[in-house]
């Protein structure tokens, strides 16, 4: 037996083997810790627990030898192996026989062999693999370090891809072999040499010799993965990104791009992070070689020679560019300055060249402060809608230079914490500032012949408005079950408006046609009061077969007075235009959609709402009710500048039905059907359906939707548009699947696409085909786009793929 002072002699050497094996093992690339960071690991105090079946220490060798079941735990690391002999003279440590080792943060070294010096400068490793926390894995036939700083893994092996349980030898989906693996942990670099890429076992490139960052350097210079997209007006691009690691807090990604139809487009994006915040400035430009495929001389023809934003005819040197910057700023816990701003040479290059994060249909610029503090929200911003679509400036469907700017909208709500007389007392304020600098007048087919019927979306000057608004209400519960809500609310608003010479003319033209008055006003205050009782009776019964249904009949009475300046044109509609009457909002207090429209006259709505639910694990909902008014003047009978509530199915004493039923199943399907039917003969004035199944090993999608024409409100044919939507799996991880829209009035494919998938743990790709056609011209574009996902490594292809992936 040793002695106590050689068993303490034992511990001592042992823990020290331990930290020499744990700096061997650990810094190794896209895992690595340094040796100095690796020494400061194990927190201070830690003791070193070691059990073996065996302890023998032998004082004319000095060496210390633990045999049999060595476990040797510190510091939350974990040393197992058949055999650990650490030699006192050479100062090297050797562990054989299944050595495993597991480091504090999860990573897994298994090897046959580990032998190092003490001062972990030099080691060797005989049959090295490697598990990191974030499944990535290593694998060498041997592996050394010298000097400290520099270890090289012979024959070694990387990927992330988890390997098969059932047949540990197939080969991953991908992986890289190299002859050699150089780490350098002073130039935190990761060499390959001789590497061959093998993808599903096969070799598909070899690569001399490479390099890439350590995985443990989370910004490096250097090129990025490079992208390829196909569109059919700019041809075929390939996007080749370098990225300048300037400091730790600020960075630069230069991007050059070169398109076969277009040409060379620059880009380059700076960010810069604070410890409050972050913000990014991004600029674009490009000399097109042909400004004409963005050209439809066909559709327009007064267009050809003339200056759009597209290109200009004739001019092979047209430039395109933008500037955006997006920030946001932490003042405090509670609030939050930010802006997101874009500015370009036309108003559809960011979303025709795809530059990402400015590349929508509608791009919003903002300037905005928040506040959030439990139920309290302030936002506070100034916008301007930036509409990116392909119509020139002169055509009348243009929107882009009719869009305001905000300057600026306020939101505020407010709910105390504690209740007042017994309810909830909620406050809200909205404010905004609106400029325009063009008249936004849409004309159509008259809905009369002969008639000049005309709506005036948006009105060429500047108009404000100030409203304040308070909501008090109180639930009680009779014995019988019956739940009554009393309502009361009031609204204020306080209005000016500097309307321009062309606005006036058009206000007066349209209540000319609509036989009305004009009587737009400078400036204006009005009131909205309102008391409400809400009646709701849920009854829940059971069924034999287990189910239960909850059956909720429900009424609402609203007295109020008549929306002020109603049956005239005296008040402008900037937030209010679109008014849907469905189930979903049959119980609104006040059914328009912003607040430059007040719901006035006393109302009833009344219906019932239903949800079920059975032992098979289905379910079913139901809402179904009609509107009525009661007194009053009807606000949705009344026109305004949009005719918001025109063929609303609310412009009669009696409303149209509103119904809803939907359905749900355990096994992936739902369905739903929604509409709205006269309420004279119950024909059809709104539907929707949509159906959908997900599941293995195919997922479909089904969508109808129709609305009546509403020629007062702009849309003077019905509307029937038809989308379907599949994706079969072929096999395990692969995927076939497709979309398409298809118009029924128009007789148009308006949009379809196909698309070939295969994903894994560790591998994606994608392919798409995709074409869309304009309603008007009928003009075709295409869209090509493919995506491969290496987990770890990068993405190569285009960044979106065009198509809807059904799952």
């Amino acid at each position: 037996m040793p002695s106590n002072r050689q068993a303490r002699l034992a511990r001592l050497y042992a823990a020290t083997a331990l930290a020499c094996v744990l700096a061997c093992v650990v810094p190794m690339p896209a895992f690595a810790q340094d040796v100095g960071d690796m020494a400061t690991s194990v927190p201070s105090g830690s003791q070193m627990l070691l059990a073996a079946d065996t302890l023998v220490y032998n004082n004319d060798n000095q060496t210390v030898t633990a045999v049999g079941g060595v476990q040797i735990d510190y510091g939350g690391n974990r040393l197992v192996a058949q055999r650990v002999e650490y030699n006192r003279n050479t100062k090297r440590m050797v562990a054989s026989g299944n050595v495993e080792v597991v480091n504090s943060d999860g990573t897994k070294i298994n090897s046959e062999h580990i032998d190092i010096t003490d001062d972990f400068a030099d080691g060797f490793v005989n049959a090295l693999r490697v598990e990191t926390i974030d499944k990535a894995y290593f694998a060498a036939e041997s592996a050394e370090r010298m000097g400290g700083v520099l270890t090289t893994f012979h024959n070694g092996v990387y990927t992330a891809c988890e390997p098969c349980e059932d047949k540990p030898d197939k080969a991953p989906t991908w992986r890289v072999k190299a002859r050699k693996i150089i780490w350098n942990g002073e130039k935190k670099t990761v060499r390959f040499e001789n590497a061959n890429f093998e993808f599903f076992g096969f070799p598909l490139a070899y690569l001399p010799a490479f390099e890439i960052a350590d995985p443990t350097v989370k910004r490096k210079s250097g090129f990025l993965i490079p992208s390829i997209v196909y569109k059919s007006d700019l041809g075929v691009g390939v996007k080749i990104p370098y990225y300048f690691a300037l400091s730790p807090t600020y960075d630069l990604t230069v991007t050059g791009s070169g398109y076969t139809k277009q040409g060379f487009l620059g880009e380059a994006e700076w960010r810069q992070r604070f410890n409050n915040g972050q913000y990014s400035l991004k600029i674009a430009g490009i000399h097109q070689q042909d400004p004409d495929a963005f050209l439809d001389t066909t559709a327009f023809p007064s267009t050809a020679g003339h200056n759009v934003d597209s290109g200009a005819a004739g001019d092979p040197n047209k430039f395109r560019g933008m500037m955006g910057t997006q920030g946001q700023f932490a003042i405090n816990p509670r609030w939050n300055f930010g802006w997101d701003v874009l500015l370009q040479t036309d108003k559809n290059f960011s979303n025709t060249y795809n530059i990402d994060k400015y590349n929508g249909s509608v791009h919003q610029s903002s300037v905005y402060l928040t506040g959030l503090n439990g139920r309290n929200y302030f936002d506070l911003r100034a916008m301007h809608f930036e509409v990116q679509e392909d119509t020139p400036n002169d055509n009348i469907s243009a929107r882009s230079g009719q869009q305001p700017w905000v300057l600026p909208s306020l939101d505020y709500a407010y709910i105390p914490d504690v209740s007042v007389a017994g309810g909830q007392l909620s406050l809200n304020v909205n404010s905004r500032v609106i400029s325009r600098d063009d008249l936004d007048q849409t004309y159509f087919t008259p809905y009369v012949p002969g008639s000049g019927t005309q709506r005036v979306r948006g009105i060429e000057g500047e108009s404000g408005r100030l409203t304040a608004e308070a909501e008090w209400k109180r639930s009680f519960v009779t014995d019988g079950g019956l739940v009554l809500t009393p309502l009361l609310a009031l609204q204020g608003d306080v209005d000016y408006l500097n309307a321009s010479s062309a606005s006036l003319a058009a206000i007066n033209q349209m209540a000319t046609n609509l036989g009305e008055q004009d009587d737009m006003r400078s400036s204006f205050a009005r009131y909205m009061a309102t008391a409400g009782l809400e009646m709701r009776w849920p009854v829940l019964f059971s069924m034999a077969s287990g189910s239960s249904h909850v059956i909720e009949p429900m009424a609402q009475v609203f007295m109020r007075p008549n929306e002020q300046y109603v049956g005239g044109l005296a008040v402008p509609n900037e937030d209010a235009q679109s008014m849907v009457f469905d189930a979903t909002t049959l119980f609104e207090r006040d059914k328009f959609s912003g607040y430059d429209r007040v719901e006035g006259g006393s109302r009833a709505n009344v219906g019932f709402r239903y949800s079920g639910s059975y032992n098979n694990g289905w379910g079913t909902n139901a809402i179904f009710g009609q509107s009525y008014q009661i007194g009053g003047e009807n606000s949705f009978a009344a026109p305004d500048l949009v005719n918001v509530g025109a063929y609303s199915g609310l412009d009669t004493t009696k409303s149209d039905y509103v119904g809803l039923f939907g359905i749900n199943s355990p096994n992936g399907f739902a369905a739903s059907v929604s509409g709205r039917f006269d309420e004279q003969s119950f024909e059809i004035r709104r539907a929707e359906v949509k159906a959908a199944y997900s599941g293995l090993p195919v997922s479909l999608s089904a969508k109808y939707a129709f609305i009546q024409a509403q020629p007062l409100y702009g849309f003077t044919t019905d509307r029937h548009e038809v989308t379907l939507g599949a994706s079969t799996h072929l096999a395990e991880n692969w995927r076939v699947f497709g979309t398409g829209t298809y118009d029924l009035q128009e007789s148009l494919l308006v949009r379809d696409g196909v698309g070939f998938a295969y994903n894994d743990s560790c591998f994606t790709y994608l392919m798409t085909y995709s074409q869309s056609r304009d309603l008007n011209t009928r003009e075709v574009s295409q869209t090509i786009g493919f995506n491969l996902s290496f987990r770890t490594l990068g993405d190569f292809g285009s960044s979106s793929s065009g198509v809807d992936t059904i799952q």
